[in-house]
């Protein structure tokens, strides 16, 4: 099966809703603690008309007529049922450059490295590798992400403090199946029987 990747923020994030358990890689070049392990990633569609998509503009002061949507992204450790702590928890507004959507700034609440809401830069490839620019008042970030399926996605990132390269950081992710997708999977294969 082939896969059309997202070539679009919107797009993407539509593509990436839903909860997907991470395996985390990081490198650090600093002698830093390790950060490497397992997570979920919990994303949720924002359209046009939320009221967070004119809050997240008012931070960065960009008219929330330019922006098409966004998404909310919550971490929470894996095998956690609790609810998400806002504190690990962003919302991302796509404000693109144009009407084809290949290329604009994503504004955030929170950024990634530093906890300050952001503005990054992000862009699509015609591989369909979304890549995300961030400047911060004392680092600058690079995600790079692409999906491999529908239900499986990779990210990579660097952190680049002003001495050079601080971490790298490698993520696969798998979409998580929701119990009555399973349970339905489940009957499918009890009729088969």
């Amino acid at each position: 099966m082939r896969l059309n990747p997202p070539m679009s923020m919107m797009d993407f994030f539509r593509k990436s809703e839903g909860t997907w358990f991470t395996e985390r890689s990081v490198h650090h070049f600093d002698n830093a603690a390790d950060e490497s392990g397992q997570s979920n990633l919990i994303v949720k569609v924002i359209e046009k008309n939320d009221e967070k998509v004119q809050q997240v503009c008012q931070i960065e002061q960009i008219d929330p007529a330019r922006a098409t949507g966004g998404a909310s992204f919550y971490w929470r450790p894996n095998l956690d049922d609790k609810e998400p702590n806002p504190d690990y928890a962003a919302i991302l507004i796509d404000v693109p450059d144009d009407e084809s959507g290949l290329s604009g700034k994503l504004i955030r609440d929170r950024g990634y490295v530093e906890s300050i809401p952001v503005v990054s830069r992000y862009w699509f490839g015609k591989d369909g590798i979304l890549t995300i620019n961030t400047d911060y008042e004392n680092n600058q970030g690079q995600e790079r992400c692409w999906f491999i399926t529908d239900d499986f996605r990779v990210r990579v990132s660097t952190v680049r403090m002003m001495n050079g390269v601080n971490l790298m950081t490698y993520c696969s992710e798998r979409r998580c199946v929701l119990e009555q997708e399973l349970e339905q999977m489940i009957q499918n294969n009890l009729a088969r029987i």
